[in-house]
């Protein structure tokens, strides 16, 4: 099959089974189940109050900026794995090179990006569960939720880096189409004789 930046040349059919059997579209499909797993466990156990208290607070050292960060974070990284595993589909449909460049760039870019984010999320998070104090929370609720959404901040550094070296992959591919078809295509003006 032929290839132009890390897809096969436009206009080919979509075949689901190659589709979930590359790597990047494993690691995107873990990042966006890691991304579910972090804002579904601090919305749903991430607030707590104490037994004489009516108003909720944040599981992390009351923090509401940490419950805050990570339903956030975890919801803007659902969306972008959503929509980079709808580009991913529609790639091999992009006819003109350049596009297909920019898509890979913004691939990689996205994914280094996201990689930070989720460093500072883990930081965050870990810190404020480090100082949470036990009065807070003396029924000890939400606790295995909070290491959860902790765990897998701390998993999706590896898995958006991890997509980041995919996309670089695709890019030496994809660049090295692009020379190729440049070195080789044939030359449509006539010779001099």
């Amino acid at each position: 099959m032929e290839q132009a930046y890390g897809a096969g040349k436009a206009g080919g059919a979509f075949d689901p089974l190659t589709f979930f059997q590359q790597p990047q579209t494993i690691v995107r499909l873990v990042c966006w189940l890691f991304s579910v797993v972090i804002f579904g466990c601090i919305a749903n156990e991430g607030y707590v109050n104490r037994p004489d208290e009516i108003e909720e607070y944040c599981i992390f050292n009351r923090n509401q900026n940490a419950c805050n960060y990570g339903v956030g974070m975890g919801t803007l990284t659902f969306l972008c794995s959503a929509g980079f595993l709808a580009l991913d589909i529609y790639f091999p449909q992009i006819s003109s090179v350049k596009d297909r460049k920019k898509a890979v760039l913004a691939d990689i870019g996205v994914s280094a990006f996201w990689s930070f984010m989720w460093f500072v999320g883990f930081c965050l998070l870990a810190n404020q569960w480090q100082m949470s104090k036990e009065e807070d929370n003396p029924l000890k609720e939400g606790a295995d939720a909070a290491r959860a959404s902790i765990t897998f901040a701390f998993f999706s550094i590896f898995t958006w880096g991890a997509l980041s070296l995919l996309g670089l992959e695709r890019l030496k591919r994809v660049s090295f189409e692009e020379e190729y078809n440049k070195l080789f295509t044939p030359n449509t003006s006539s010779p001099l004789v």
